[in-house]
């Protein structure tokens, strides 16, 4: 009887068992929710607690690679378009991967259907979507996917990709949730951020207006304060080069007056017409002027080659177009950067406008000093004219008529050498009344000027522009006399290029360092035939002799003729 009672009484233990292990089961459930919730909750903490936007972003996605346990994360940024991904942040590629993969996803395929559907989108396999074109080469597998969307005030600011969840499991509607309410937390630490990063900028550029203010009104020359404010928007605005370009009077060209950062010495000086170049864009409108790849675009001169390994640009008007506008500064980052904001250009179009007030000040001071001196120099002038002058001819007469009461013969000539003595006097003393009276010459005199106007005439008939470069103080350390010279040469040899070239590119580089003028003329023509007619070149040689210095001529190893000009400047 009780061998018959056994199976009766095992019954309700098995069925204890079965409800103790659903317990057990639900307990870890909860516990494991309760760790989930709390690690959800440190990871908003953690998220939050970032103020630098890079490191915030960096957290924002690894965190949530721990929180949903995925092997793959990346946060794309989204760029100024709304259609394409600007930054690409990544955890559990490594570096050797991203490098044999290539550049970043620009947001085809998954990536854009997050985009283009601002949603979570949660995936058992991504290939078996619409959307999925595959992946390039060496990119590791991926199959399983979660993206949700990350929004910063009511605008998508980028989304969070999640890929691979560890132990082959697929993300559930938990993860979706979780991810979810991460990336509320990311929108707030991200705009934080933002805001933190955007008083610190604006703090930037107040300093670095300031100190290019108290540069200028202290006398400092305009060329350290051009070279200031491209060193300051190279600085603050992260790029690896930066230049000023500043018009040439009378001309519809601008010279890059000063080049910092990266092969700047294939900037400086280069004279770069209004129409159709980025800088000249800029001046001639009055506005910023981008590009998302300054390396491949057409509004760069092609020669000479320039801007290899930067892609985003702006250029940006120094002034407005109401006060008026004297320069433009241009700024360019390197290819794997992202693209110049609205804001970042808006601040440097802002710290440029405060620059050409500090500049116009400036003037202002330089041109009463002038107004001082020319004053000074005329009270000076009238002076010697009014007291000077007049005595030394009262005195001049006063002589003249003594000397005809003199009887010794000697004694009379001394007297009339006198008169004569300060008759030349008087003349010197004229002269120099003159001279403080005179005014500068006109600013179109200048040799900056005379020789891109000669670019220009020359232009229609050599076919194409010709680029332009001139470095040193051209205007200053060049007298007069040699600056026709150089105008004359100049001259001589684009029609040389023009008649007997066939050249379809031409570059003219005019240099000084202050002790020597400098002008070369290449082109890829066909050079110069050993039998050909050499009457401009001996011309331009007997100029070059003249002035003691020398020609030298040359056909380079790829092609065309190279002239080069060389005269010694008088010392002061």
């Amino acid at each position: 009887m009780a061998h018959s009672e056994k199976p009766g009484v095992r019954l309700p233990e098995l069925k204890l068992d079965e409800l103790l292990e659903e317990l057990q089961a639900r307990i870890d459930a909860a516990r494991g929710t309760r760790d989930r919730v709390h690690s959800l909750l440190e990871a908003v903490l953690s998220v939050g607690r970032e103020l630098e936007l890079e490191q915030a972003l960096h957290a924002i996605v690894e965190t949530a690679a721990a929180l949903v346990d995925a092997e793959y994360a990346a946060l794309g940024v989204i760029g100024p378009g709304g259609r394409t991904l600007s930054a690409f942040h990544t955890v559990g590629v490594t570096a050797e991967q991203i490098a044999e993969i290539g550049s970043f996803p620009q947001g085809h395929g998954i990536l854009g259907e997050v985009i283009r559907h601002p949603e979570p989108l949660r995936l058992e396999k991504i290939s078996q979507h619409p959307a999925s074109y595959g992946f390039p080469a060496h990119h590791p597998p991926m199959n399983t996917f979660l993206g949700v969307p990350i929004r910063v005030r009511d605008q998508v600011f980028g989304n969070l990709y999640l890929t691979e969840k560890r132990g082959g499991a697929q993300f559930d509607e938990e993860d979706e949730a979780v991810l979810s309410t991460l990336a509320v937390a990311a929108g707030v630490a991200i705009d934080n951020a933002r805001l933190y990063e955007e008083s610190r900028l604006r703090e930037r550029w107040l300093r670095a207006n300031a100190e290019i203010t108290h540069r200028l009104m202290s006398g400092s020359e305009r060329a350290e304060a051009l070279g200031l404010i491209a060193e300051r928007a190279r600085e603050i605005m992260g790029s690896a080069l930066a230049a000023v370009a500043l018009p040439v009077r009378d001309t519809k060209s601008l010279t890059v007056e000063i080049a910092v950062g990266v092969d700047a010495q294939l900037h400086q000086g280069l004279v770069l017409p209004l129409s159709g170049t980025l800088m000249g864009l800029s001046f001639s409108t009055a506005a910023p002027v981008a590009s998302d790849d300054v390396h491949q675009d057409e509004r760069i001169s092609p020669d000479p080659p320039r801007f290899h390994g930067l892609g985003p640009a702006v250029a940006v008007p120094i002034g407005t177009r109401e006060d008026g506008v004297r320069g433009v500064v241009l700024v360019a980052r390197e290819a794997v950067r992202p693209v110049f904001s609205a804001q970042e250009t808006e601040m440097l179009r802002g710290f440029a406008a405060q620059a050409a007030i500090a500049m116009e000040l400036a003037e202002r001071r330089t041109d009463a000093e002038q107004i001082a001196v020319l004053q000074d120099r005329d009270r000076i002038a009238r002076d010697l004219h009014d007291l000077a002058i007049q005595r030394l001819f009262a005195t001049g007469m006063t002589l003249q008529s003594a000397g005809r009461f003199i009887d010794h013969p000697e004694a009379s000539e001394r007297v009339l050498r006198a008169v004569d003595e300060l008759d030349e006097t008087i003349r010197i003393i004229r002269s120099a009344i003159f001279g403080l009276r005179a005014r500068a010459g006109t600013a179109d005199s200048g040799l900056r000027a005379r020789v891109v106007r000669m670019v220009d005439t020359e232009t229609p008939v050599l076919g194409f522009p010709p680029s332009v470069r001139m470095e040193g103080l051209v205007d200053t350390d060049v007298p007069h006399d040699i600056a026709e010279q150089v105008v004359a040469v100049l001259s001589e040899a684009l029609a040389n290029i023009a008649r007997h070239a066939h050249a379809d590119r031409a570059q003219v580089v005019l240099t000084t360092d202050g002790r020597e003028v400098a002008l070369t003329v290449s082109d890829n023509g066909v050079g110069i035939p050993p039998g050909g007619r050499r009457s401009g070149l001996h011309n331009m040689a007997e100029r070059a002799k003249q002035l003691g210095g020398h020609l030298d001529v040359s056909s380079p190893v790829e092609g065309g003729a190279l002239v080069r000009w060389r005269v010694p400047l008088p010392r002061e």
